[in-house]
């Protein structure tokens, strides 16, 4: 008779990582684009390594543990900040000309709308997911709306849905950590 070998997964959960970098970095470019303080350094910073390379481990990380929405998710936002970064610092290197309004606005709606179908696929999963993924596809078709239209309200109004919209994911993941922690409901998720 041949022994089976089960392997259990004692991992940590990558998911608290990956919503933190993704939601503190958008909360503080969205302070920026409600136009609150200018874009600089810091949000640069964040974009590189907490927005994007924090991400890009965590989604390495739900890899491992088979979980094709986490690794699909966080990876890929990780690399939008990535992307996003260096459509910034590129015309301003000089490296290449600036991203024009139409790119940008071509660059948020496939953003917009791949956001959308990975919110289709948080209807399985718990409503605080729900919220951070429709918030952010509502969010990144604004941003495509103010640059489509030149519209300052509209960009503003993006950065305070946005701000909303990184909160939720910095209570997933809190909720996520103090749930785990405490073995128990601590905030709730849905």
């Amino acid at each position: 008779m041949a022994e089976s070998t089960q392997i259990v997964d004692t991992t940590a959960n990558p998911a608290p990582l990956g919503l933190l970098g993704f939601g503190m970095t958008t909360v503080l470019l969205n302070i920026h684009n409600a136009g609150i303080y200018p874009l600089d350094t810091m949000i640069l910073a964040m974009g590189i390594f907490y927005g994007g390379m924090a991400q890009i481990f965590a989604g390495w990380m739900e890899w491992k543990k088979g979980n094709t929405f986490g690794t699909t998710a966080f990876t890929s936002y990780g690399l939008f900040w990535e992307t996003l970064v260096f459509l910034i610092l590129m015309g301003k290197w000089g490296w290449f000309q600036a991203q024009s309004e139409a790119s940008m606005v071509a660059y948020l709606f496939m953003w917009g709308l791949f956001t959308f179908v990975m919110w289709i696929a948080t209807l399985k999963h718990n409503k605080a997911l729900q919220v951070v993924f429709f918030t952010l596809f509502i969010l990144f078709w604004l941003l495509a709306l103010g640059d489509y239209t030149g519209s300052a309200a509209i960009k503003h109004f993006a950065g305070w849905e946005g701000i909303f919209c990184g909160f939720s994911a910095v209570y997933l993941a809190l909720a996520q950590v103090l749930n785990e922690t405490y073995d128990k409901t601590v905030l709730p998720v849905g």
